[in-house]
């Protein structure tokens, strides 16, 4: 069981949540359970966040066949090239490559932008 705590416009809301696991007693002490919660939200909220308010995933209409699963895979490929080029500011490089063009296609076919 893992409590939530959440304080929001002065208010406090509690919420207790239970999870399952594999690992035995042994494996999974308290402490390092509350470490795998922890760093699985904080990992799951950072990506989320980026991909829906930066890229506008939630918003897209696309609904049918495997469309949402591709765009959903060409966001990701786009985070990975950004980061591989150490641009860890994702709106302000797409702002960027969209005022520079040349750049994004040469990130693209090149996974690497030579002049930044």
């Amino acid at each position: 069981m893992l409590e939530r705590v959440r304080k929001a416009g002065g208010a406090e809301e509690r919420e207790a949540v239970f999870a399952i696991t594999s690992l035995t007693a042994r494996e999974a002490p308290a402490a390092r359970l509350l470490g795998l919660a922890r760093g699985h939200w904080g990992i799951e909220n950072e990506l989320h966040w980026v991909k829906d308010a930066v890229l506008g995933e939630d918003a897209c209409r696309v609904r049918t066949n495997g469309g949402p699963q591709v765009l959903s895979g060409l966001r990701d490929a786009a985070l990975r090239l950004l980061h591989g080029n150490g641009l860890s500011k994702v709106a302000s490089a797409l702002r960027h490559l969209a005022a520079f063009p040349l750049k994004a296609v040469q990130l693209v076919t090149q996974g690497r932008i030579i002049d930044l």
